[in-house]
C-alpha cells in the first residue's frame, strides 16, 4: 500500500473514532434499552413515574421521571396474548400530525393513549436534550461519512487505477541527470555502434551545429542486433551523455485487449515527449508492433489492433517535426520481420548494427564487467577473450558475476583464473553434476570417447584448439565434454577447415568402436552436429562434387535469433543426390577419424587412463601426453 493510502484510510479511522469520542462525552449516560414487561409500564404509568413515550409499531420507548432513571429509556416489546389495534380517530389524527408513526400500535389498553395524557405523560417523538445528538447521528455524522468515501475513492480512481488510465502511455522516464548516468565508457565491444548513435548527443547538444548547412536532425535510430549485445544499454548511454529526458518502455507496453488503447498511448507518448523536448524515446523490442502488415492480409476481414497501433505510430513519426529535439530509438532482434514504412528514410533514418564483438571487444567488456571485482594479479582478460568466441556483452558479464560467486563458494579472497574457466565452461557446458552415479563401464566409454575427440581434433588441420576434456556430467544428460574453441575470431571457413570440424566431432564414436568393437548412443548430439555440417556443405555453401557453387536454400545467412536457412523447393532428384554426398562426406570423415586413432593408439590409452584417474584434463596436460600439436601451415 502507498504511503498517500495509508495516510487516507488513518484519516478516515480517526475522523470515526472522533464523532465515537465526542458521542460519548457530550452524551455519557446512555447504555441502552432496558426491556420491561407490559404491566411494569402500565404500573409506572399509573405511578406517575413516566415522563415522556414514543409509540411505534412494534414497541414503547420511555423515560422515567425519577433523578436515577432519567437516563434510562425503556422499551416495550412483550405484546398481549390477544392484541388489538386502537381505532379512535381523533388520537390516529393526532399522532400523524406529530410524525410518530403512520398507523397505530397494537397495545392490549384501548384507553392507553387517554391514561398516558391523564398522567401529564407527553408522547413526542424527541426526549428533551437529545436534540444535538440526533442531528450529528443522523445527519452530520452519515454525511461526513459519505464525503471521506468518496475522497477515498475517487483519489484511488485518479492514482494507479488501471480504467481510467487504460488509455496514458506506460512510459518510464528516466531523470535529465540520474544517480549513476550509463556513459559510453560502460558500453565496450561495440565501437563501431557507438561512433554513430555518438552524434545524436550532438545532435540535441547543439543542433545548430548540424542545421546551418541546411541538414535535418535524423528522427529515427533503429538499433539492430543478437540478443545480448547492448542495445538497451547503448540506448541508455546516448540519454546519459546528452543529459536529456529519456523516455523508455517496450513494445508490448502498447499492445492491449481494449481496442484503440495501443494507439492512444502512442499519442500520448508523442505529446509527452513534445513537452519534454529535447528528449530521446526509446522503444525496446519493436517488432511487437512494427511487425509487417501484408502477414496479415491473407486473413483480413477483421480489426487487427496491433496494426491500428502501428499505423498511428507511423503517423506521429512521419508528423512531428525534427526542430523540436525529439529523437525515437528502437531496438529489435528480428529486423526482417518490420513493415518496410516504418524502415523507411523519414522514420528510421539510421540502423545501426550492434552486433556480437570480437575478440578486441571482449577484451574491452571483461575489463568494464571486472572493475568492481577484486581479481588476482594472474586473471589474464585477453585470454578470457580468447576462451569466450561469440559471446554477447550480456553472456560475459554472466561469467563475471559467476566467477565472483564460484570465488565466494570457494572461500578465496580473490577472484582468480580457475574461476573465470569454471565459470565459462558452466555457461558453455552446463553446471557440473559430480554426484551423478555412473558404473565403471560407462565411465570407460566416456574416456575413451572424450579422448578419441580430443586426438583427432588435436592431429586434424583446420579442427578448433583442444582447450579441456572432462568425464565430469554436467548440463542436460552429457556425460563428458571436450571444450574446443578456436584461438582467434573466425569469419570465413574453408572446406578442408569443415571436415576437419566433422572428423573431430566423429573421433568419439570412432574410439568406441576401435576400443570396445561396438558403439553406443553417446554420439547423438555429435551426429546431430556433423548432420548439419555436411548438409550445409552441399546446401548452403556449394561444396558439392555433383553441383558444384549450387545454393540450394532461399536465404543463406540466418537472423539473429538462430533460425536455419530457409528451404527452396527441391525434385527427388536433387534430394537424392544432397543425401548420397551428405553420406559420402560422413563416411569418408569417420574413416579418416578411425584411421587417426588406430595410428594413435597409445596415445588414446594414455590419455584416457589419465582421464580416468584425474576425470579433468587442462590444455597443458593435453600437450604433454600428446606431444607438440603439427603445424597448420
Amino acid at each position: 500500500m502507498k504511503k498517500r493510502d495509508k495516510f487516507s484510510l488513518y484519516y478516515f479511522l480517526g475522523m470515526i473514532i472522533f464523532f465515537i469520542a465526542l458521542d460519548s462525552l457530550l452524551f455519557p449516560g446512555n447504555p441502552g434499552n432496558k426491556i420491561i414487561p407490559y404491566n411494569v409500564f402500565i404500573q409506572q404509568v399509573d405511578s406517575g413515574n413516566v415522563e415522556e413515550v414514543v409509540i411505534f409499531p412494534d414497541k414503547i420507548i420511555g423515560v422515567y421521571k425519577s433523578k436515577d432513571h432519567k437516563a434510562r429509556n425503556m422499551e416495550i416489546t412483550k405484546a398481549p396474548e390477544a392484541p388489538w389495534r386502537l381505532r379512535i380517530q381523533s388520537i390516529e389524527e393526532q399522532v400523524k400530525r406529530q410524525f410518530i408513526v403512520h398507523r397505530l400500535p397494537d397495545v392490549r389498553d384501548d384507553m392507553l393513549l387517554e391514561r398516558l395524557m391523564k398522567a401529564d405523560v407527553k408522547t413526542e417523538g424527541n426526549f428533551k436534550g437529545n436534540g444535538l445528538r440526533n442531528f450529528l447521528l443522523n445527519w452530520i455524522l452519515p454525511f461526513l461519512f459519505l464525503m471521506i468515501l468518496w475522497g477515498v475513492m475517487f483519489k484511488k480512481m485518479g492514482h494507479g487505477n488501471p480504467m481510467l488510465e487504460i488509455g496514458k502511455n506506460k512510459a518510464r522516464i528516466l531523470s535529465e541527470v540520474p544517480d549513476n548516468p550509463v556513459r559510453f565508457t560502460d558500453v565496450a565491444g561495440v565501437d563501431e555502434a557507438v561512433e554513430e548513435v555518438r552524434e545524436l548527443v550532438e545532435f540535441l547538444r547543439s543542433p545548430k551545429k548540424y542545421t546551418r548547412l541546411g541538414g535535418k536532425l535524423p528522427k529515427g535510430v533503429l538499433l539492430v542486433g543478437p540478443p545480448g549485445t547492448g542495445k538497451t544499454l547503448l540506448a541508455k548511454a546516448v540519454a546519459g551523455e546528452a543529459g536529456v529526458p529519456f523516455f523508455s518502455m517496450s513494445g508490448s507496453d502498447f499492445v492491449e485487449m481494449f481496442v484503440g488503447v495501443g494507439a492512444a498511448r502512442v499519442r500520448d507518448l508523442f505529446l509527452q515527449a513534445k513537452t519534454h523536448a529535447p528528449c530521446i524515446i526509446f522503444i525496446d523490442e519493436i517488432d511487437a508492433i512494427g511487425k509487417s502488415r501484408a502477414q496479415n492480409a491473407a486473413y483480413g476481414g477483421g480489426y487487427d489492433e496491433r496494426e491500428n497501433t502501428l499505423n498511428q505510430l507511423l503517423v506521429e513519426m512521419d508528423g512531428f517535426d525534427a526542430s523540436i529535439g525529439v529523437i525515437i530509438m528502437g531496438a529489435t532482434n528480428r529486423p526482417d520481420v518490420l513493415d518496410p514504412a516504418l524502415l523507411r528514410p523519414g522514420r528510421f533514418d539510421r540502423q545501426v548494427l550492434v552486433d556480437k564483438p570480437d575478440m578486441k571487444g571482449r577484451e574491452a567488456i571483461f575489463k568494464v564487467h571486472t572493475r568492481k571485482l577484486k581479481l588476482s594479479v594472474k586473471v589474464d582478460l585477453k585470454r578470457l577473450a580468447a576462451q569466450t568466441p561469440g559471446f554477447a556483452g550480456a553472456e560475459i558479464a554472466n561469467v563475471c558475476n559467476e566467477a565472483a560467486i564460484l570465488a565466494v563458494r570457494n572461500n578465496r579472497d580473490e577472484v582468480t583464473m580457475s574461476d573465470f574457466e569454471a565459470a565459462i565452461e558452466r555457461v558453455i557446458a552446463g553446471l557440473e553434476k559430480k554426484n551423478k552415479l555412473i558404473n565403471e563401464r560407462e565411465r570407460k566409454i566416456v574416456a575413451y570417447h572424450e579422448s578419441g575427440h580430443a586426438i583427432v581434433g588435436y592431429f586434424t588441420p583446420g579442427a578448433d584448439e583442444i582447450q579441456k576434456v572432462s568425464i565430469v556430467p554436467r548440463g542436460l544428460g552429457a556425460l563428458g565434454y571436450t571444450l574446443q574453441m578456436p584461438l582467434e575470431d573466425r569469419y570465413l571457413m574453408s572446406k578442408s577447415e569443415l571436415l576437419g570440424k566433422i572428423k573431430g566431432l566423429l573421433g568419439g564414436r570412432a574410439a568406441e568402436e576401435i576400443v570396445f568393437g561396438e558403439i553406443s548412443t553417446g554420439a547423438s548430439n555429435d551426429l546431430e552436429k556433423v548432420a548439419q555440417l555436411a548438409r550445409n556443405m552441399i546446401t548452403v555453401y556449394g561444396m558439392s562434387e555433383k553441383m558444384p557453387n549450387l545454393s540450394l536454400v532461399s536465404h543463406s545467412s540466418p537472423n539473429f535469433l538462430g533460425n536455419g536457412p530457409g528451404l527452396e523447393r527441391r525434385s527427388e532428384y536433387i534430394e537424392k543426390i544432397i543425401d548420397e554426398e551428405v553420406t559420402f562426406i560422413i563416411n569418408t570423415c569417420y574413416e579418416d577419424a578411425k584411421k587417426i586413432l588406430k595410428e594413435k593408439r597409445d596415445l588414446l590409452e594414455k590419455m584416457a587412463s589419465t582421464l580416468l584417474e584425474q576425470e579433468v584434463i587442462s590444455y597443458q596436460e593435453i600437450e604433454s601426453i600428446l606431444g607438440k600439436k603439427p603445424s597448420t601451415s
